[in-house]
């Protein structure tokens, strides 16, 4: 692993892997400390529930790309139902159920409009109920 070789040569601070099975997240870690993680998750894709439940643990980070559904933005009527009830949009709630998932989560939430930037900025400030969170969980393709 050349990265390993740059950072105990001081070039490279901290290591992370990207787009990993949990499996390759040990075999990484067998090598070297590894500070983040970063792969595709979201209300509708959560297949690294418990891995992300693993690193919380270990105290390393977990950057979900495409947080709010990439190429297909999350819709869903649960989703929609909560944002309505605490008026605020269902990108807003996505984001707000990401940061309430798990402390290592880390949000890079892109924007191309001043208007997606409100929603990160309400969506980070959002304080969701119990219900609030199990609600749009019905929307995920794992069932």
């Amino acid at each position: 692993m050349r990265e390993v070789e740059l950072q105990q040569r001081g070039l490279i601070r901290h290591l992370g892997v990207s787009n990993a099975t949990a499996e390759q997240v040990s075999e990484a870690q067998a090598i070297a400390p590894i500070v983040s993680v970063q792969n595709m998750y979201n209300l509708a894709y959560r297949h690294d529930d418990e891995l992300i439940d693993r690193l919380a643990a270990e105290n390393v980070a977990y950057v979900p790309f495409f947080p709010l559904g990439g190429f297909s933005p999350l819709q869903s009527e649960a989703l929609s139902a909560v944002a309505t009830r605490l008026n605020a949009t269902a990108i807003s709630v996505a984001l707000a159920w990401l940061l309430q998932r798990s402390p290592n989560i880390l949000l890079i939430a892109g924007t191309s409009s001043v208007r997606h930037l409100r929603e990160n900025v309400v969506g980070a400030g959002l304080s969701l109920s119990g219900e609030d969170v199990a609600e749009p969980e019905k929307i995920s393709g794992q069932a």
